[in-house]
């Protein structure tokens, strides 16, 4: 195995296990909260849009929205035909959203904190080039 492969399979488990710590306070996970991030960037958004958006198989994201709405921060309503559903944040999570987010940002930050700005950088272009 490449070790450069294998370190980015376990710096991606470690990044998920601590943002999931972090959304705890807010009962949600980390699947859930690209799902959320993703709708309140875009307003509102088909779940076709989602799952190519975040490039996941349709019926998990069919899962996890479901779950969301369940738990009251998405609503779902009919899109032109009947086949389609589009999805928006509820009103909770309108209310909630910036606290969610701010809890992310400082996750992030303490995430990135031994980089420099410059490494940062360097880092992100690195990671578009992996196909």
């Amino acid at each position: 195995m490449n070790p450069l492969i294998h370190e980015l399979f376990q710096k991606s488990r470690f990044l998920s296990q601590e943002a999931n710590h972090t959304l705890k306070n807010f009962n949600l996970f980390t699947s859930q909260w690209s799902v959320l991030y993703c709708i309140q960037r875009h307003k509102e958004m088909t779940l076709t849009q989602i799952w190519k958006y975040l490039n996941v198989e349709a019926p998990t994201i069919t899962r996890t929205v479901n779950r969301l709405a369940v738990l009251g921060w998405i609503e779902i309503c009919s899109g032109k035909d009947k086949r389609e559903k589009i999805v928006k944040l509820s009103e909770q999570a309108l209310q909630q959203f910036p606290a969610i987010k701010a809890a992310m940002m400082e996750f992030e930050d303490q995430m990135v904190a031994g980089l420099s700005k410059e490494e940062e950088v360097q880092l992100f272009e690195l990671l578009k080039k992996i196909r």
